[in-house]
C-alpha cells in the first residue's frame, strides 16, 4: 500500500496558479447572484465558528434541517407551482399532474394577474 501524499496549500496554490496560466485562486473567486463570493477551494479554517457544523439534522436548533434522516428514508415531494385564469382550468391541471405522480401542488391564485 502506497502512502497518501499530503499536499500543503501553498503546493497546491502553486499547482493551481500554473494550471490557470498564471491567475492565482484569489482572483479565481466569483460572485453568486446572490452576491456571495464562491472560492475556488474551502478549507478547514473556513469552516471556523460556524454554528451548525456539531449539530445533528432533526435536533435544535435545526440548522441542518426538520427531519434526522433527513430525506434517506422519504423522498422529495415534487410539486408544480401553477396557475391558471379560471378555477377550472387550475383544477383541471391540478387532477391532471396529481394523476401523472405529482405529490403535492404549489396553488399560485393571483398568477394570471
Amino acid at each position: 500500500m502506497t502512502e497518501k501524499k499530503t499536499l500543503k496549500l501553498d503546493e497546491w496554490e502553486a499547482l493551481a496558479t500554473k494550471q490557470m496560466k498564471g491567475m492565482n485562486p484569489e482572483e479565481m473567486t466569483w460572485m453568486s447572484p446572490e452576491g456571495v463570493p464562491v472560492k475556488v477551494l474551502y478549507t478547514a479554517d473556513d469552516t471556523k465558528g460556524l454554528e451548525h457544523i456539531d449539530s445533528l439534522p432533526g435536533m435544535e436548533p435545526y440548522m441542518r434541517g426538520p427531519m434526522a434522516t433527513m430525506y434517506a428514508g422519504r423522498p422529495w415531494t415534487i410539486r408544480q407551482y401553477a396557475g391558471f385564469s379560471t378555477a377550472e382550468e387550475s383544477n383541471t391541471f391540478y387532477r391532471k399532474n396529481l394523476a401523472a405522480g405529482a405529490q403535492g401542488v404549489s396553488v399560485a391564485f393571483d398568477l394570471a394577474t
